[in-house]
């Protein structure tokens, strides 16, 4: 989400929402626009998220199967 100092330019567009969650929604005075846009935000982090461990996943595996073999580099300076 956009910090509050932050100009945001907000742009008019049609959704389609299920009538339950919108009657509901209006019963407890919730702005519509921003809930949406809010639930929009954080499935857009949610699939960067994902689509970066699906491209990254071979190099991950390769770094775990090292260290699996050959351990972490600076264990013997572990004191825990």
């Amino acid at each position: 989400m956009p910090r509050v100092a932050e100009r945001v330019t907000r742009r008019a567009t049609n959704v389609s929402l299920d009538e339950t969650l919108v009657a509901e929604a209006r019963e407890l005075d919730i702005n519509l626009s921003r809930a949406c846009e809010r639930g929009l935000a954080e499935q857009i982090v949610e699939t960067r998220a994902e689509r970066w461990r699906a491209e990254n996943a071979e190099a991950i595996e390769a770094w775990n199967c090292y260290f699996e073999q050959n351990g972490l580099p600076l264990a013997k300076f572990r004191q825990f």
